[in-house]
């Protein structure tokens, strides 16, 4: 059996947990566009832009996920701070094809670097 885990991991953010999870949510065809450095593409397989369980594939610089990894689903929780700004929560849930691929934990680090550099995007709209 293929090793299987579960990452998870905060951002803080200065743009309002609102502004984020619109962004996310219903606006991610405009992504490529805030950090394309990060993502090149994002286009919806199936279901539509905005409705839930909507299938998306996003095109990303890095090796094929889907090739070492049987399970791999990234949920964002954007929380609101008392003050200025929120928090993003990152859960990352994931199974290995096999134990011959690394564990994930380089993704974390991509996935978190693209949620801080979409604050600044957020700051600016």
């Amino acid at each position: 059996m293929a090793t299987s885990g579960t990452y998870v991991t905060e951002v803080p953010l200065k743009g309002t947990a609102e502004k984020h999870y619109k962004k996310w949510r219903s606006e991610n065809h405009a992504i490529p566009e805030a950090i394309g450095h990060h993502i090149q593409n994002v286009t919806v397989h199936e279901g539509e832009w905005d409705s839930h369980g909507g299938i998306k594939t996003w095109n990303f610089t890095c090796e094929d996920l889907m090739e070492q990894y049987k399970v791999y689903d990234v949920i964002f929780e954007f929380i609101p701070k008392l003050e200025d700004g929120c928090v993003c929560k990152i859960t990352m849930i994931w199974e290995k094809r096999n134990d011959e691929f690394p564990e994930p934990s380089n993704y974390m680090k991509l996935v978190k670097s693209m949620v801080a550099d979409m604050d600044d995007h957020v700051l600016k709209a």
